[in-house]
């Protein structure tokens, strides 16, 4: 099992981080060439750095992801592409993307691209909160315990 962040605009990295080594899990943190850093990564983290272009990460992860693994992003598209590969993929203001809400969540997105096309303003994402830095953390940990002692478990 392996984490792999988009990790471009990721709040949570330090969460994702510190949990999965607790767990000794492997943490790939894809970004762009734009979000370029020297600083060395803890053991146990890599760093994959793609193309500035539009989804050039969220194309690299669904080529690197297998089954048992795990995404967190905030891109829709990319979740769905995970999704359809069996991933279990999470939002950093901790919710879980299912087969149950994606197409909601998909058809919510098109409709606000489509009413900024035709000169509407649309209300952004709500702001980050400490509280869904904590949704996210319990969430993780959730998720990456039950796929470690399924792991260990057979």
């Amino acid at each position: 099992m392996k984490i792999y962040v988009d990790a471009d605009a990721c709040p949570v990295k330090d969460i994702i981080i510190a949990e999965a080594r607790a767990f000794e899990i492997p943490v790939i943190l894809v970004t762009s060439f734009s979000h370029f850093s020297n600083a060395e990564q803890p053991s146990g983290v890599k760093t994959i750095y793609v193309d500035s272009g539009a989804d050039a990460a969220d194309y690299r992860i669904v080529k690197l992801v297998e089954k048992g693994d795990v995404i967190v992003t905030q891109d829709y598209g990319l979740a769905s592409l995970g999704l359809a590969k069996g991933i279990i993929v999470l939002h950093h203001k901790g919710f879980r993307y299912t087969n149950e809400n994606i197409d909601q969540l998909l058809q919510t997105r098109y409709l606000s691209a489509m009413a900024r096309k035709g000169g509407q303003r649309t209300k952004g994402p709500k702001p980050f909160t400490a509280e869904d830095r904590e949704q996210f953390r319990n969430l993780f940990k959730q998720v990456i315990s039950r796929l470690s002692g399924a792991i260990t478990d057979g």
